[in-house]
């Protein structure tokens, strides 16, 4: 019998395939990448075409080695790896390796890992895509010229172990740019009123102070403030105006990588690296009990927002039986995206609408079901009609200044019946109900409150709006916005405090040298242009050497200069009053790998290194030493008492100042997914913990051993 060799990227993948296919067919997994660039040397011949020197990655000669052998035992050999640029080179260098012709039609791609889509696809192969390949090797090259040669630079004028990265560096640019914003911003005072009004008979309403002679007011001191009420006094307040209008909302697209990653931060508190390994998982295939294993999720690196028209017919379907035909989008098609997209591949959605969250409930992991329900409710709203809203506005007139009242009400739910999208901003749609008031009517103000505000500066970056940003900019593809994150911050260029990225001071020192040096490296523009010309080198527009070639004669004039003009430059650590008890020196602050920690300048004749201890301005519970911040073994935030081992107080959650009002003890701050902070006593006996929900406090114990041994390690 004739058998035909499927080769896939992952063994998962591989088990959930090989369930699909019969007899004839037998699944292997090349374990991601087999070949790449060498990590100790540069790897490409810059004067030959740029030509690669790749290498077989350490540790898959078994794997190529057992590969060959499945192959001599084939007739046919597919290769299934991802759908994209990095898949597609992933099959070039398999093809290369297991010595399959060049024009043989041996690549397979799927959307979905399903039944109907795997079947389909091995009765469809073609031959490699030799522009997609690339594309790809276009990028890893470009990475490869800017890091190998910009590094080292790096290492001789600021601290050895340093890099820079193509793409990565724009990243850091983006946050410490931001910083400097924020650092630099002077607030204005400016002040607000507002009225509470009331129609006999009515539940009072407010209005605010909206425009003075017919322009928007803007009152910036208290004694403008003041002026306006005493010009309010005595007045009579009138119904200048009243306007209805029915206002429709449409349900947000279905989820693209970006997107997902946006909002798995904002609802699930997942960042885009644990967003995209829970996404794969499910994409891969999860056996599911009776049904078998099958794949949940279409491919999760994309940038098109299409959808089938199965999987939409199938969807609206539902739909109808579920809630009736008056929640059916009557819009055929979604309109035409903005910019430039791959649209290889459809949105992420799931492989079957008529597979809820809850009922496969039980065959999935806590955050397997979490992400699960989060994307199958966006694609199902996506389907759905608009929400209708009845709005109202009320404008009240007292002499020369006018009040706006605006009050909304939810007539027809449409998608929100399944799906509410987070904002950045934490605004949430409120209904707010107006009386029924005529033009020319009289209503009462029963008060008049005002007051003060400062302006704020712009917030920092969270994982979601950083990869909201780059998406926005055109930086980056749908496979590099996790890895960009977690880089930047693994370099130590930024750090993530609350949810926020703050640039460390050595990620501003490198920052403000690229940007004095290297223009091009750190210009968004450019960076974006970049990932443009290796779109049309995808679609054979461009060639990839000419590419390359155009980059890197002015990069290298550019680095030569550089290496005269700049000079040594020292990031001088920050010394501490504390003194070390080995050899009598004032300890310096040093950044490692799970934040700061203190250190003996004397190193590495004393090697002698202790907790940074943060802290909290609370007392403990139980000796009244300090509360502080600490740092678990894996780099975990935690919060312990400042006399251990005397004291082994600990707890997750963030203590308050606040005690409880029932028990007297500590209270911790305590957010959920999508909710508002509150504060809980750790008192599990406290009354105040005796809800419906039956949970205990979160204060677990956390061993000595996990939190004090080997935390503080770091190369210098």
């Amino acid at each position: 019998m004739s058998k035909t060799l499927v080769i896939v990227e992952s063994p998962a993948k591989a088990k959930t395939i090989s369930k699909f296919l019969g007899k004839k067919y037998f699944v292997k997994a090349s374990m991601g990448h087999v070949r790449d660039l060498p990590k100790s040397q540069f790897g490409v011949d810059v004067q030959n075409g740029f030509n690669p020197k790749y290498i077989t990655i350490r540790g898959k000669g078994d794997t190529i080695k057992d590969l060959r052998a499945a192959v001599k035992k084939s007739d046919k050999v597919l290769i299934a790896s991802d759908p994209d640029r990095e898949g597609e080179a992933i099959a070039w260098h398999l093809q290369n390796l297991l010595n399959i012709c060049d024009d043989k039609p041996c690549r397979i791609e799927f959307n979905e890992i399903t039944k109907q889509a795997i079947q389909n696809a091995v009765k469809h192969p073609r031959p490699i895509d030799n522009n997609r390949v690339n594309a790809q090797q276009a990028r890893r090259i470009l990475d490869r010229l800017v890091g190998y040669n910009l590094s080292p630079l790096l290492w001789r004028k600021v601290k050895k172990g340093l890099s820079a990265g193509r793409v990565q560096s724009v990243a850091v640019r983006l946050i410490a740019d931001r910083e400097e914003e924020i650092q630099a911003f002077v607030p204005e005072e400016y002040w607000t009123l507002t009225g509470s009004f009331v129609k006999t008979g009515h539940a009072p309403f407010e209005g605010k102070l909206h425009h003075y002679k017919d322009k928007k007011i803007e009152i910036k001191t208290e004694g403008q403030m003041q002026e306006v009420l005493d010009n309010l006094k005595g007045l009579h307040y009138t119904v200048a105006k009243v306007t209805r209008k029915e206002k429709s909302r449409r349900p947000a697209s279905p989820f693209i990588t970006s997107t997902l990653q946006q909002e798995a931060y904002r609802k699930l508190n997942f960042t885009a690296r644990k967003t995209m390994i829970v996404a794969q998982q499910l994409y891969e295939g999860l056996d599911l009990g009776k049904e078998g294993t099958s794949g949940l999720l279409t491919y999760i690196r994309t940038d098109s927002v299409r959808v089938s028209d199965t999987a939409r017919d199938e969807t609206r379907a539902y739909i109808q039986d579920r809630f009736g035909l008056p929640f059916v989008s009557k819009v055929s098609a979604r309109p035409p995206v903005k910019g430039k997209i791959q649209d290889a591949h459809e949105a992420i959605r799931p492989t079957s609408i008529s597979r809820e969250p809850d009922q496969i409930k039980q065959y999935l992991s806590n955050e397997q079901y979490k992400l699960y329900k989060l994307i199958w409710s966006r694609f199902l709203a996506s389907q759905m009609s608009p929400a209708i809203f009845d709005t109202t506005s009320i404008d009240i007139r007292a002499g020369d200044y006018l009040f706006r009242a605006v009050g909304s009400i939810l007539k027809f739910p449409g998608y929100l019946k399944v799906y509410t999208e987070s904002r950045d901003d934490g605004e949430k749609d409120e209904d707010k109900l107006l009386p029924e008031v005529k033009e020319g009517e009289v209503v009462e103000a029963r008060s008049l409150t005002e007051k003060q505000h400062f302006t704020q500066p712009p917030p920092r970056y969270t994982d979601a709006t950083l990869v909201k940003t780059l998406e926005e900019k055109g930086i980056g593809r749908p496979s590099t916005y996790a890895p960009i994150v977690e880089t930047v911050i693994k370099r130590g260029y930024i750090v993530r405090e609350n949810k926020q990225l703050y640039p460390t001071e050595l990620g501003v020192i490198v920052v403000d040298l690229l940007k004095k040096h290297f223009k091009d490296i750190i210009d968004v523009t450019f960076t974006a242009g970049m990932e443009e010309k290796l779109d049309s080198i995808e679609e054979g527009d461009l060639d990839w050497v000419k590419v390359l070639d155009s980059f890197y004669d002015p990069f290298m004039g550019t680095l030569e200069k550089a290496e005269d003009e700049i000079g040594q430059v020292q990031v001088a650590d920050e010394v501490t009053e504390e003194v070390c008890e080995l050899c009598g020196r004032n300890l310096v602050i040093k950044m490692g790998r799970f934040g700061k920690f203190l250190a003996c300048p004397g190193f590495p004749d004393c090697r002698n290194t202790k907790p940074l201890l943060e802290p909290t301005g609370v007392l403990c519970p139980r000796c009244e030493g300090e509360i502080v911040i600490r740092r678990s073994k894996k780099g975990r935030k935690f919060y312990g008492c400042s006399r251990y081992p005397d004291c082994d107080f600990v707890t997750w959650d963030r203590p308050s100042k606040t005690r409880c009002p029932e028990c007297g003890d500590l209270m911790v701050e305590k957010k959920s997914a999508g909710k508002n902070q509150s504060l809980k006593c750790i008192n599990q006996n406290c009354s105040s913990n005796q809800g419906s929900s039956g949970k205990k406090s979160s204060s677990k114990r956390i061993e000595p051993e996990e939190t004090e041994k080997g935390n503080f390690l770091t190369t210098r």
